[in-house]
């Protein structure tokens, strides 16, 4: 069943209500790593109940709209799906504990061609239920392999942020758990592939990879303690292309860009095999 545009674009996503506790704040910030120097205090605060903080990129595991794709009526094969891009704006910080609502929303479909794919462009806005105020904006971009040549427009695209040719001005090198794809599935992607290495295997991977909301969580870590001192109302927003997968225990290096008026380019790279995880990154951070 091949995609139809027009059903495909108007698809109805169910207002998602999501209620979180602080047990969830500290488990998602334990997934990516944080409380690793339990003499950190910084650190201390997004793991630890007394004045505990959430993290700004665990907007990204707030009110998911679950697996959509594999509905038949989508025509999306969903096998052959990749997550390629992700952005985030941060209207507030996000309370440690609470109620959230949103909905998702495709807002376009781009056809490549046949035997090229096609991209979808979607967009998730989290608010608090009690108050209606708007948290976090999210744009999503997913890569469908499979499904190009279904007769929808073929752009625009939209473009990624380029990063400079020169020496980085900041570097922070984080290094992911062992064990760091099997803790961040407890916030919400139980997805085989980052847990069960048969379903790594079919999939092309020696061992489970690390989800690469992980990776992007990771990132927005090393961007929090390089760039904001820890505080996590000034990281106002971050945007990414995801370029290759991360195994978990690797090290992921985030390469920093001073570019002025608080924007900062920066990609990951991962040490040990020397490729880049994500890239084009742009973030921007209150003074």
């Amino acid at each position: 069943m091949a995609i139809d545009y027009q059903r495909l674009k108007n698809w109805l996503f169910p207002e998602v209500e999501h209620s979180y506790a602080a047990r969830d704040t500290m488990l998602y910030a334990l997934g990516l790593g944080l409380g690793a120097d339990p003499m950190d205090r910084a650190q201390l605060r997004f793991v630890y109940e007394e004045g505990l903080k959430a993290l700004p990129t665990m907007a990204v595991v707030l009110a998911l709209p679950g697996q959509w794709s594999k509905n038949p009526e989508t025509g999306i094969n969903w096998k052959l799906l990749l997550h390629g891009e992700q952005g985030l704006v941060l209207h507030k910080p996000l309370p440690p504990a609470g109620t959230v609502v949103a909905r998702t929303v495709i807002e376009e479909i781009v056809d490549k061609g046949a035997g090229k794919g096609a991209l979808i462009y979607s967009r998730r806005d989290i608010r608090d239920k009690e108050t209606g105020a708007l948290l976090a904006s999210l744009a999503s971009t997913s890569f469908l392999r499979g499904d190009g040549g279904f007769g929808g427009p073929s752009g625009p695209t939209r473009p990624v942020h380029d990063l400079p040719e020169r020496t980085p001005d900041l570097v922070s090198d984080i290094a992911t758990l062992p064990q760091a794809a099997l803790i961040y599935r407890l916030s919400g992607d139980y997805n085989p592939l980052h847990a069960d290495p048969e379903i790594a295997a079919a999939a092309g991977f020696p061992r489970p990879i690390l989800h690469g909301l992980c990776t992007f969580g990771v990132a927005g870590h090393a961007l929090l303690r390089t760039l904001c001192g820890y505080d996590p109302a000034r990281l106002r927003r971050m945007e990414v292309r995801f370029s290759s997968p991360v195994f978990p225990g690797e090290t992921v290096r985030t390469e920093i860009w001073r570019e002025g008026g608080g924007r900062f380019g920066f990609r990951c790279r991962v040490l040990e095999r020397d490729i880049v995880a994500i890239n084009n990154g742009l973030a921007e951070i209150a003074a």
